[in-house]
């Protein structure tokens, strides 16, 4: 059994948006298309209260994509984005999310970031992906959205520890590409078992 992960193709990931990833809508048609080919399509959606502690906007003085110490170790501060029931954490108008399967919400504890579909950036409390998998038999998973050196990556190297057979459809993927992010996700995910596609 094979399942697409379609990784937080929202609004403000993509052009427009409060966290906009370049090309963010260009892969969006090309997913919808390949969604027929899997038994199974889970969609992730980044949904964060209002006031969430990753913001730059609440850490007074602190510039957005910079660093702070967090209790679960470094998070990079990002502008506002994915605010639950706003337009910007809306899917992407064109994605066809009725197809999917399941709907993982992440980051919706006001105090931890989740980059990952199954844990929250202290790498230890879940978001019930895996059990979910797992008792619907599927072992193989392709990962595509946005973006690539983040929650993809983040979701694909679990993933992979967890013991499943991952790869990442790069042409339908986006990244940030902060400070040479994408070029030490790539080499993470392929140390982790990640096939690149």
């Amino acid at each position: 059994m094979r399942a697409l992960i379609v990784i937080d193709v929202q609004n403000d990931f993509c052009p427009g948006g409060a966290l906009a990833v370049a090309g963010g809508d260009e892969i969006v048609q090309p997913i919808n298309a390949l969604m027929a080919e899997f038994d199974a399509v889970i969609l992730t959606q980044d949904w964060h209260p209002a006031g969430h502690s990753s913001f730059a906007s609440q850490h007074p003085g602190a510039a957005p994509y910079s660093l702070t110490d967090m209790p679960y170790g470094p998070q990079v501060l990002w502008p506002d984005h994915c605010v639950q029931g706003s337009t910007g954490a809306n899917f992407h108008m064109e994605l066809e999310a009725d197809r999917a399967d399941l709907i993982i919400r992440k980051g919706f504890r006001p105090e931890i970031d989740s980059y990952s579909a199954f844990f929250e950036n202290d790498h230890e409390t879940p978001t019930g992906l895996e059990g979910y998998l797992r008792t619907r038999g599927i072992a193989e998973l392709v990962m595509v959205g946005l973006a690539t050196d983040f929650c993809v990556n983040f979701s694909a190297v679990d993933a992979a520890n967890l013991g499943f057979e991952v790869s990442v459809r790069q042409n339908l993927c986006r990244a940030i590409d902060m400070d040479g992010s994408l070029v030490a996700a790539q080499d993470g995910m392929r140390q982790a078992g990640v096939t690149l596609a």
